[in-house]
């Protein structure tokens, strides 16, 4: 049995079947995975997984070193971007947290190191058998999220952090029905 997903959205059906919940090891794919994330604020995941490839243009292919280096004239490009969601105040936390994510790396060895130890090392295995007992937020969320923030991370609540921490596999909310759970 599959998850319940909207079936009727092939990129959404592809995006659940091969990538939500899969743990991230990859410094390039947590940064990709923040950002959207960040974008996503007071969206619905659908309006930003159908601007991926937007996304992937105007941030320079989620090059983290790069996305630091933007410039006001970068922001302002941006602003005028269609391809991607088109808020001030996102774009210029994107640019910011690209500079505190590069401090992590260069504190922790990678950012992979920082992220993962918010879950001891492994991804924490739900047991839910309906969407209803999914949290919008747990305790570690909360921690992460303020955690990030005290680095300088801008959007990113503990909602956020916890839709992030769902789509970087660092917790594992796949109903137990679902023919995906890994």
């Amino acid at each position: 049995m599959r998850c319940p997903w909207p079936q009727n959205d092939v990129l959404m059906t592809e995006y659940h079947d091969h990538e939500w919940g899969i743990p991230v090891h990859d410094d390039k794919k947590h940064f990709e995975m923040l950002l959207l994330e960040s974008f996503q604020a007071g969206l619905t995941w659908k309006t930003i997984l159908h601007r991926r490839e937007g996304f992937r243009k105007a941030f320079a292919d989620f090059e983290v070193y790069a996305v630091a280096q933007f410039t006001i004239q970068d922001i302002e490009r941006l602003i005028l971007d269609v391809g991607i969601i088109r808020h001030r105040l996102k774009i210029e936390a994107a640019i910011g947290n690209a500079k505190a994510f590069i401090a992590i790396q260069k504190e922790f060895g990678s950012f992979n190191q920082y992220i993962w130890q918010f879950t001891g090392g492994k991804p924490i295995a739900n047991q839910f058998t309906n969407h209803s007992e999914i949290p919008a937020q747990t305790a570690v969320s909360n921690q992460l999220s303020k955690d990030l923030k005290k680095r300088g991370f801008k959007f990113m609540g503990s909602t956020i952090c916890y839709a992030y921490m769902q789509a970087a596999g660092l917790v594992n909310d796949h109903l137990l029905s679902c023919q995906f759970r890994k």
